[in-house]
């Protein structure tokens, strides 16, 4: 029982992270970035060449892919969605799906689709508490996903950077008016959930060492939900709906079917919505007239 709910909460913590890239982009731009699945999968590729190809260490395999995937995240908002700023909702969908096809079929022709077996890259000792051994993968997802939600919560408290971007999430002309560059701020929004999406890839594929062009597809829908779960645009609701559908996930598995599990995931996540629509955190935004 408490070995399936430490996996659960490891699982869920990826899924957070995930979800927290998911609800910066959406609380700030108003933009649902389904290409951010991909950009997971890019994440892993890149860990996995620098460390099999290149023999790099850890650190600067995971420090390279962060980079990577920071300056893809910014190219893409460039080029797919700063011309979509003011269009209808229904076009930049269309636009996230076809970078999100573009991305894979990228992948597709660079690594083929044969799947690679990624290399350990956390190599620390398993924690045994009596019986139940928890993994050093787990602990470590675990702790990662606590210091990124908390350095979340202190950069848009605390920096100014972190305050524009409150501010532009809130009114785009207002903060516009106050001298915001507003372009520049949902860039580095874009930035921040990309280079989240590298540290959830290398994690993921820790955790589950397969590593293919459709590695991040099911994970990046798994945490847009965790992110509507918990309530899409706040951060603590990121958190704790990503951790929610990591543990109903593994005790589906355990406990009901390997088959279903992501099924019961999907029907919780009707019920929370019929329930509270805005999620458990979310807030329920007064529509300007």
């Amino acid at each position: 029982m408490l070995s399936y709910l430490i996996n659960g909460i490891s699982l869920g913590s990826v899924y957070a992270i995930i979800a927290l890239g998911y609800t910066m982009v959406y609380g700030i731009a108003k933009m649902l970035n389904f290409a951010h699945g991909d950009v997971i999968m890019i994440g892993g590729y890149m860990a996995f060449c620098s460390t099999s190809y290149l023999g790099w260490p850890v650190i600067p395999s995971v420090l390279f892919s962060i980079i990577v995937c920071t300056m893809l995240g910014i190219v893409i908002e460039r080029l797919a969605y700063k011309p979509l700023r003011d269009a209808s909702s229904l076009a930049v969908l269309i636009t996230a799906i076809g970078v999100s096809y573009f991305l894979q079929n990228a992948a597709l022709l660079i690594w083929s689709s044969n799947p690679k077996a990624f290399p350990n890259m956390v190599d620390l000792p398993n924690l045994v508490i009596g019986d139940i051994q928890i993994s050093s993968v787990a602990i470590v997802t675990i702790i990662a996903c606590i210091v990124i939600m908390t350095g979340l919560t202190l950069f848009t408290t605390r920096t100014r950077l972190g305050k524009a971007m409150r501010a532009v999430s809130e009114d785009k002309g207002a903060a516009q008016l106050m001298g915001i560059n507003v372009n520049a701020t949902i860039s580095m929004t874009f930035a921040i959930g990309s280079g989240l999406a590298a540290i959830a890839g290398v994690l993921l594929c820790s955790a589950y060492p397969t590593l293919m062009p459709t590695t991040g597809a099911m994970p990046g829908i798994k945490a847009f939900t965790a992110a509507v779960f918990g309530g899409i645009g706040s951060i603590p609701g990121a958190m704790l709906g990503g951790i929610l559908l990591g543990i109903i996930e593994i005790f589906a598995k355990a406990y009901i079917s390997t088959q279903l599990s992501d099924a019961v995931v999907f029907a919780v996540l009707i019920i929370v919505l019929i329930v509270k629509p805005t999620g458990l955190l979310g807030k329920k935004m007064a529509e300007k007239v």
